[in-house]
């Protein structure tokens, strides 16, 4: 209401809001069940689009609060769905949840934030006379990439490994045979499999996300060089491995300095792979020691910083 007793704003609220619009019923069950299956909705559908989020909860009340303990919020760097009660405590929630998107952090955060004519109200007074605290729980949808080139013995047991992690995984060959259903069907983990049967094995390098990480592994080194110099020639991309010995090393550092890249390139690129763990050449014990040296890359706190850094690098761009 503006100071004339008018409505205002109505219509615009609604459309923030879209399970405001139940705001008018009776307390019920089935309106509790619908505002769930709203906030689930969204949830899943920001998910399935990778889209960055903050789900902001009243996690306790006491006293009057215009919502109750429980009710989520979701917040992107462009939109917001649901509703923890308009006015200064929303606009303020907002606020913080997209600061922790610009700065990418994972960690929750518990604000306490009054309801009352001497609390600070930068976006307007609320005096219901009640405190809330807000969890602010940031979700980043974006599963890592791990892309390997050749799934040979080695290509195909490092598969298996890290089948069981919860990423991208991409399978790239030349030759059909070795990504048959048959031959796959033991890669049954967490991850979301991508298969490329590609003639020409680096023209997938480009199709990369950024951050992605990459395993260079073909049957035929010439494949192998190929598909690392495509590799290089991207400034966004992860880990860079490449299997093999120090002499086939050394020859590929002279015929990519030849086709331009520079040294400050090739100290981008790991090689031999793996943990030195093992003394092993046994394809299983690669592809361990191989899985270990990626897993920080991967699951926790650095793999998430780095995704974090990637998704500022691109929004500069």
């Amino acid at each position: 209401m503006d100071r004339t007793g008018r409505a205002v704003g109505v219509a615009n609220a609604h459309e923030l809001h879209p399970s405001s619009r139940l705001e008018g019923w009776s307390k019920s069950p089935d309106v509790d069940l619908v505002l769930r299956m709203l906030w689930f909705e969204h949830l899943a559908r920001l998910t399935e689009q990778k889209v960055p989020l903050v789900m902001v909860t009243l996690l306790s009340v006491r006293g009057h609060a215009p919502r109750e303990a429980g009710t989520k919020m979701l917040v992107t760097a462009e939109a917001v769905y649901g509703t923890i009660g308009g006015g200064n405590l929303e606009a303020t929630a907002i606020g913080l949840a997209r600061k922790v998107l610009e700065e990418g952090g994972t960690t929750p955060q518990v604000h306490t934030l009054r309801l009352t004519e001497r609390a600070p109200a930068e976006h307007g007074v609320q005096c219901c006379g009640g405190e809330v605290q807000v969890l602010l729980e940031a979700v980043h949808p974006i599963r890592p990439t791990v892309a390997l080139f050749g799934v040979g013995h080695v290509g195909l047991a490092l598969a298996k490994v890290l089948s069981i992690l919860p990423i991208e995984l991409w399978l790239v060959d030349s030759r059909p045979a070795m990504l048959s259903e048959e031959r796959l069907r033991p890669l049954q983990g967490a991850a979301r499999l991508r298969v490329f049967q590609a003639p020409i094995p680096d023209s997938v390098v480009q199709d990369l996300p950024a951050g992605a990480h990459l395993v260079v592994m073909t049957h035929d080194h010439a494949e192998d060089l190929f598909v690392l110099e495509a590799a290089l020639r991207r400034g966004d991309l992860g880990f860079i491995g490449l299997i093999g010995s120090a002499v086939k090393w050394r020859n590929f550092q002279r015929k990519l300095l030849q086709q331009g890249l520079s040294q400050t390139d090739l100290a981008r690129v790991t090689c031999p792979i793996g943990l030195p763990l093992t003394q092993s050449k046994a394809p299983e014990a690669i592809a361990i020691a191989t899985a270990a040296q990626l897993l920080p890359l991967l699951v926790g706190g650095e793999g998430e910083a780095r995704a974090a850094s990637v998704r500022r690098g691109q929004a500069a761009r």
